[in-house]
C-alpha cells in the first residue's frame, strides 16, 4: 500500500497551525501598510511538510502552514518551502501550480537556508522573512538560529522539541544516552550547555563515590533555551513560549517565537495568551 504523504495530526497542531495562520496575517498586514517599492518580505518554511494534513480529531483535511501563508490577506512577496521527503516535495509543488512567488527545495534545511535562502533575506538590502522552524524531533542545528537571529531581518517560530529530548537524552543515568543522541542534542543547543541546566546535584547519597545527580523541570531547560536565543543568538524579543500539550496533558513541545521588533513580541504574546486561556 502507497504511504500517504499527508501526517495525521493531533489538536495540538491545529492549535499551533491557528497561532502561526493568525500572526501571519498580522505581520503581512503590518508590512503591507509600511512596505515601499524597494522593501520585501518573504515567507520561509524549513520543514513544510505536504501543504496540508488530515485531523486526527475530525478525519478531514486541514490546511498546513504552507497553505495558510499562501492565502493570507495581504501576500507575502516570495514563499520558500523547504523537505526532505520526495512525496511532500511532490504535494507541495502540485499546490503552488505555475505560481511564481513560490520556490520549492528538496533537501536539508540545515545546509539550504544558510546556501540558497537566508542570502535573500538580508537587512540592508530591505527584505525581511517570517520563518517557521517546525521540526519533528531534534533536525535542526543550532547554527540556523544564530544565523537569523544575527541577520535581524528574520522573525522565528520554532518547534522545541522537549519530547524527544527527555526520551532519548535527558535519562537520569546518563551512561544509557547514545551516542548520536548526544550529538544530536549538542548540534540543536549548539554546545553542550544544556547539561549545567539539565542536571543538578541530589540531595540523595551518591553510589559508587560518583556525585548523584537529578534531572531539573521542564520549564528549567526552556527558559535556559530561551535565555540563549537571546544572549548567544541576539533576538531582542523571546516571549516565554507555549507548551503544546496532547490529549493526555503531557507537553509534547515548546513553541518559540523570536524577533527584533517589540510589536511583533506584543503581538505574539497576546496570541500565546488567548490560546493558553482557551
Amino acid at each position: 500500500m502507497k504511504k500517504s504523504r499527508l501526517d495525521e495530526i493531533g489538536n495540538w497542531s491545529e492549535v499551533k497551525l491557528a497561532i502561526i495562520k493568525e500572526y501571519a496575517s498580522a505581520y503581512t498586514a503590518i508590512m503591507a501598510a509600511r512596505s515601499s517599492p524597494q522593501f520585501t518580505y518573504v515567507y520561509i518554511d524549513a520543514f513544510a511538510g505536504a501543504g496540508r494534513h488530515i485531523s486526527r480529531r475530525t478525519g478531514k483535511f486541514i490546511q498546513g502552514t504552507p497553505l495558510n501563508a499562501l492565502h493570507v490577506k495581504n501576500l507575502f512577496h516570495e514563499y520558500h518551502f523547504v523537505d526532505l521527503d520526495d512525496q511532500k516535495i511532490d504535494e507541495l509543488e502540485s499546490l503552488a501550480g505555475e505560481r511564481r512567488d513560490v520556490f520549492i527545495y528538496h533537501g536539508d534545511c540545515n545546509e539550504i537556508l544558510p546556501s540558497q535562502i537566508f542570502p535573500r533575506v538580508k537587512y540592508e538590502q530591505f527584505r525581511r522573512a517570517l520563518c517557521i522552524l517546525d521540526p519533528y524531533g531534534l533536525h535542526l542545528d543550532w547554527n540556523i538560529l544564530e544565523t537569523a537571529g544575527r541577520m535581524k531581518s528574520v522573525e522565528i517560530f520554532l518547534n522545541f522539541p522537549i519530547m524527544d529530548i527527555n526520551m532519548n537524552v535527558l535519562k537520569r543515568d546518563q551512561h544509557k544516552v547514545k551516542t548520536k543522541q548526544i550529538f544530536r542534542m549538542n548540534a540543536f543547543w549548539g554546545d553542550e550547555s544544556w547539561r549545567k541546566i539539565a542536571y543538578v546535584e541530589s540531595s540523595q547519597m551518591p553510589l559508587f563515590g560518583d556525585i548523584a545527580i537529578e534531572k531539573t523541570t521542564n520549564q528549567a531547560l526552556v527558559e535556559g533555551f530561551r535565555k540563549r536565543l537571546i544572549k548567544v543568538a541576539g533576538f531582542e524579543y523571546v516571549p516565554e513560549p507555549m507548551p503544546m500539550r496532547n490529549k493526555n496533558n503531557a507537553v509534547v513541545y515548546y513553541l518559540f517565537f523570536a524577533s527584533h521588533k517589540p510589536v511583533a513580541d506584543k503581538i505574539v504574546t497576546e496570541i500565546f495568551s488567548k490560546y493558553r486561556e482557551g
